[in-house]
């Protein structure tokens, strides 16, 4: 056998070019100056920042997004100080001043007295995995927005208004304070949709919506789509003599559209008929007998010619 002569690489020189090499960012701090004593020179690629410029860890925060450098330093010096290993997710500042989403994975070196003695890590750009999970969080919102969203009039729809009820139902018990429900319903509306066709339908019902939807203006007032051609309106802290305004406000705002319907056996003009209920809720009440209870008086208002507002 030949044995091999040349002189092999110091272990450090192999490990320092195997460092330099990766895409990770690799440092060193010693815990007592707080001085970096080493970090990779692919800082300078993805930074723009020279190695030499990275003195102490006050370069480091100094370099972070101002929103992230407070919890991010303080989490990072309470975990150096207890000796435990940790990671953190922030915005670096580039040279040019731009933010690269970076994710620092720090190990806590000890001494042979169980001191700390260094912080050794690996910064890694993560800012396309960051923007992947923020298309994903604005998709998720978007689909929960759509969830809660009438397809047709782009109203909020009964799922919504379940769920707004049963907030309003609660707080009103609470704070002893009057709920008002109003239900409305476009008058002889099969009789539209068969004589003008089923687009003109949809397109009426987008503008009985969007009307309907501006009527009660308070920050708390709720409208959705009910089901079919029924709308729904929750007025928390509302009477029922301020719970008649509103109503009476929506059939002049549908007055005021001057939709033709001339199958209409009340008016040559669009109109809708609505009941409405209040109540001081209590723990005896339930939301679905108030819902039932003011659909009733819906329904008298159409036995009675329609057009019209029954209370409950």
């Amino acid at each position: 056998m030949t044995e091999n002569t040349e002189p092999m690489e110091p272990a450090s020189d192999v490990y320092k070019t195997l460092l330099e090499s990766t895409k990770a960012i690799p440092w060193k701090i010693d815990w007592k100056t707080l001085q970096f004593s080493y970090i990779g020179p692919q800082i300078e690629a993805l930074l723009g920042w020279a190695p030499s410029s990275w003195v102490s860890v006050n370069d480091w925060a100094e370099r972070m997004h101002p929103e992230d450098r407070a919890w991010v330093v303080d989490f990072c010096v309470a975990q150096s100080q207890s000796g435990t290993d940790h990671e953190a997710d922030y915005r670096a500042m580039t040279k040019d001043g731009e933010y690269i989403w970076i994710r620092d994975v720090v190990h806590v070196a000890r001494d042979e007295n169980g001191e700390v003695e260094a912080l050794i890590g690996f910064m890694f750009d993560i800012s396309e995995r960051k923007e992947t999970e923020q298309k994903l969080l604005d998709l998720q919102k978007e689909l929960e927005e759509l969830s809660f969203k009438d397809g047709l009039t782009g109203v909020s729809n009964r799922r919504m208004f379940d769920s707004v009820l049963e907030r309003e139902w609660v707080k009103a018990r609470r704070d002893k304070q009057p709920l008002s429900l109003l239900l409305i319903d476009i008058d002889f509306f099969k009789q539209y949709n068969d004589f003008y066709g089923h687009i003109l339908g949809d397109d009426c019902l987008k503008q009985v919506a969007q009307t309907l939807s501006t009527v009660a203006t308070r920050s708390r007032d709720f409208f959705a789509r009910f089901g079919g051609e029924e709308f729904v309106m929750v007025l928390p802290e509302t009477d029922a003599e301020a719970a008649k305004i509103i109503a009476e406000r929506c059939q002049k705002a549908i007055f005021k559209l001057q939709i033709s319907h001339q199958q209409s056996d009340v008016s040559q003009l669009l109109t809708i008929s609505i009941g409405a209920g209040t109540l001081v809720p209590t723990h005896s009440h339930d939301s679905r007998d108030f819902i039932n209870t003011v659909d009733k008086a819906l329904y008298q208002a159409k036995q009675q010619g329609r057009n019209t507002i029954q209370a409950a």
